[in-house]
């Protein structure tokens, strides 16, 4: 009993100690009205993949590992081209996609790990990536999200494309939430990828992506989604997803491949994760599209009574 008593208030401890430090390096800065009963139950993608094949929801296939042998045998039994992230955390970081390769498939193991020890291979679809904000009752928000890309004049090279991108993201006042891009090795080497250099001079009207990841850090950008141009099935899977949890809000990820405007089960379409405190500051920053307006979803938020909010 002694023992037991003992465990136990060691364990209590070591919780009170590790919450605020996986507070700070995973989810700084994010928003907080779920219970921690809804937390706890949305926390790992395993989780959320669980909860869609119970229900039937469209999910990538995918598996959790630890040693790299599981993922090899889900990309020998399902092809590439696949994604690799930790089963914990956010911001798509440690995140690793399309993976098209063995040679890439390595690498992102290994990368990987230095988020969290137990990873996440799942298939990856080519497609309009969201971020969907949903609370009770209705869909606050939805911005679909991009990786840092410029778009050529015909004139300017790659670099001078990215100075006045960034120009324009200051003189729009995004900053500090979206992030300038850079024209570090990562970019160097992405375009080389592409047959690219930053001296490279696009055609008019020519995209190219800079990077993998849609997230704000490596210079991702967002576009706002008018809830009206939503399908009506649309929004009744994402509120259905909200229920299965009993959540207040979550911030679901989702790719189709034509677009929000067609009903999901018109199109490949596959729910990536939950997240049961979504980043809700950059909302606020779109890069295209008209800025919401989300002082309705706040003060509905705040009116809540959310306990347990310093446990893990």
């Amino acid at each position: 009993m002694i023992l037991w008593l003992h465990n136990n208030i060691f364990v209590k401890c070591m919780k009170k100690l590790l919450h605020p430090l996986l507070n700070k390096l995973f989810l700084d800065g994010c928003s907080d009205y779920n219970t921690l009963a809804v937390r706890r139950a949305s926390r790992s993608k395993k989780q959320a993949r669980d909860m869609f094949e119970k229900h039937d929801i469209p999910h990538a296939k995918g598996a959790i590992f630890f040693w790299p042998f599981k993922a090899l045998k889900f990309v020998k039994e399902h092809g590439f081209p696949v994604v690799i992230k930790p089963n914990f955390g956010g911001y798509s970081r440690g995140s690793y996609f399309p993976i098209q390769s063995y040679k890439e498939l390595w690498k992102a193991m290994f990368w990987t790990k230095f988020w969290w020890p137990v990873s996440v291979i799942e298939q990856y679809l080519l497609g309009k990536n969201y971020r969907v904000v949903v609370v009770k009752g209705s869909i606050a928000v939805v911005m679909e999200r991009f990786p840092p890309f410029i778009v050529g004049d015909g004139i300017q090279t790659i670099s001078e494309c990215i100075d006045s991108e960034n120009q324009t993201r200051e003189s729009m006042k995004l900053y500090p939430e979206m992030h300038p891009i850079t024209k570090n090795r990562k970019v160097i080497q992405f375009l080389k990828k592409q047959d690219l250099t930053l001296r490279s001079i696009l055609t008019k009207g020519e995209r190219v992506d800079l990077f993998h990841r849609v997230s704000l850090e490596p210079g991702g950008v967002l576009a706002d989604i008018p809830i009206e141009t939503i399908t009506t099935k649309n929004k009744e899977i994402f509120l259905k997803i909200l229920d299965l949890f009993d959540a207040n809000i979550f911030g679901l990820d989702v790719i189709m491949e034509q677009g929000i405007e067609y009903d999901f089960d018109t199109q490949k379409c596959i729910f990536l994760e939950l997240n049961s405190r979504p980043y809700l500051k950059m909302h606020a920053f779109p890069r295209f599209g008209k800025k919401p307006d989300m002082k309705a979803v706040y003060k509905k938020l705040e009116a809540l009574d959310i306990g347990e909010k310093d446990d893990f």
